[in-house]
């Protein structure tokens, strides 16, 4: 849940002033092979750790504060640095491989992360890029 303005830009209407939104967030996390002898893509429980994680910083937020410096902040911008913020996590704090290769102290996760931010069944925006 957030609330957020698209500073009464005229092509967003009624929307352009301040209004909450409820999101629902689904992230698909996907690699051309599984994980060696686990034969997992990604430990779901440290998924969901770095989901919750990502998502702290902005549920219940007011997102005009949080991107101080206008921002549009539609549901694609939301998708798009949720994404980033799992990405920069995954580069920090994975150091897992879903190649063959030896699995490294430094080997980092390498992968493809899809975001879907749903504001409705009808109304929803994803982002997808590879994480290497």
């Amino acid at each position: 849940m957030i609330a957020h303005s698209f500073h009464e830009n005229p092509a967003f209407g009624p929307a352009g002033k301040m209004h909450g939104a409820t999101y629902t967030c689904d992230v698909e996390f996907s690699c051309e092979d599984l994980v060696p002898e686990l034969n997992w893509v990604m430990d779901i429980g440290k998924a969901s750790e770095l989901l919750s994680k990502v998502l702290s910083k902005y549920n219940l937020k007011n997102l005009d504060e949080v991107f101080p410096d206008g921002e549009l902040t539609t549901t694609e911008f939301m998708a798009r640095k949720i994404h980033q913020d799992l990405a920069e996590m995954i580069r920090t704090d994975m150091h897992e491989t879903c190649d063959d290769g030896p699995a490294e102290g430094e080997a980092m996760w390498k992968g493809q992360i899809r975001v879907k931010l749903w504001e409705s069944h009808k109304a929803w925006a994803s982002y997808e890029a590879e994480i290497a």
